[in-house]
């Protein structure tokens, strides 16, 4: 079920104006975190990978499923470790510092997988394009994006940040209603 609203969560998704166009945000980690808290960490992964099939047949790839391994990787990244230290204690103030350090890990986990791994794949699965070209597209909404690194830390690390929190808010905001009715 989780799965499920995550996956048609994903079809709206909104750009931000200082990122290429190709990174968009959506609300789909908020069922998936939901999911995390009730069920465990394992339960949050098999979720997440769900949620991108399901992705995957309403809306087709339009990255060479590049963007899908990215949302799948940083989305584990975030609801791992978040879910792991709210299973110790259960309480608002671990739910909050559960997230804060999701927040931190899939900021972390997504800068380095964007620069070594998931950038250089999709500028060569999408037509065998420069890195520098997509760096390009960063440059045309950020004069201040001149390299990877400049495209990491002034794209990728604040979208990353903005999703995250996000997420945080809206779960720290309607998980209690939802587990109430969960429980019914």
């Amino acid at each position: 079920m989780f799965s499920a609203v995550a996956g048609i969560l994903m079809y709206f998704e909104f750009p931000l104006p200082f990122v290429p166009a190709f990174y968009k945000i959506d609300l789909s980690e908020v069922p998936i975190l939901i999911c995390s808290f009730m069920l465990g960490p394992v339960a949050g992964v098999a979720a997440e990978f769900t949620k991108i099939i399901i992705k995957l047949i309403i809306k087709p790839t339009t990255t060479a499923f590049v963007g899908e391994l990215a949302n799948f990787i940083i989305g584990c990244s975030f609801v791992i470790p978040a879910a792991i230290i709210y299973r110790r204690k259960k309480s608002k103030k671990s739910a909050l510092i559960a997230m804060g350090i999701g927040i931190i890990s899939m900021t972390v986990i997504g800068a380095f997988m964007n620069a070594f791994v998931l950038l250089p794949a999709f500028a060569v699965l999408y037509g065998g394009m420069p890195v520098s070209e997509l760096i390009g597209m960063g440059t045309a909404v950020n004069s201040s994006i001149t390299n990877m690194f400049t495209f990491i830390i002034l794209a990728v690390v604040p979208l990353n940040l903005i999703k995250g929190l996000l997420t945080a808010v809206v779960t720290f905001l309607i998980y209690k209603r939802i587990g109430k009715l969960m429980k019914l």
